[in-house]
């Protein structure tokens, strides 16, 4: 089973800047995290844009979700900010049809040492090849379908709406 990963953004790739504070984006983390993951499972992966999901507009979610109807995989992990996952996972879940997605991000950049992301990266794995067809979020160890989930943002976590 391969797996295509679509490489969008958010707090997952971004980078601390020493010199004034702020968080900016480089290059994705993506394939040191699969190589100090040891990742077997034979992945394709594509930089589709990197940005805040903040900054996301519609025309970028029918972007993403016209590459994941393109491509010939039919398991597709996408990294994402975590304000506007849900959001984008509807626009997916409307378009795309016959395939299993999940979408997953991180509350704090990889780059740093309490970082979700390689945890967040490695269960959105698990679920992508074991769960049926559909649209997904993968955040805190848990997977929510994406019409029944929510950002807590007060607790930083997501939970389950009902």
């Amino acid at each position: 089973m391969n797996v295509k990963i679509f490489v969008t953004g958010g707090t997952f790739d971004k980078e601390y800047n020493e010199l004034d504070g702020s968080l900016h984006f480089k290059d994705s983390h993506l394939p040191e995290m699969l190589t100090r993951g040891r990742f077997q499972v034979p992945v394709d992966w594509t930089t589709l844009m990197m940005m805040d999901s903040l900054d996301m507009k519609d025309s970028d979610r029918h972007t993403i979700a016209q590459h994941c109807i393109s491509t010939p995989e039919k398991n597709i992990v996408i990294t994402h900010g975590t304000d506007t996952m849900v959001e984008t996972a509807k626009v997916i879940a409307r378009l795309v049809k016959d395939k299993t997605i999940v979408l997953v991000g991180a509350m704090v950049p990889y780059t740093f040492s309490s970082s979700d992301g390689f945890f967040n990266l490695g269960t959105a794995f698990a679920f992508v090849q074991t769960l049926p067809t559909g649209v997904y979020i993968a955040m805190n160890g848990r997977y929510f379908k994406w019409d029944n989930v929510r950002k807590n943002k007060k607790e930083g976590i997501f939970e389950e709406i009902n």
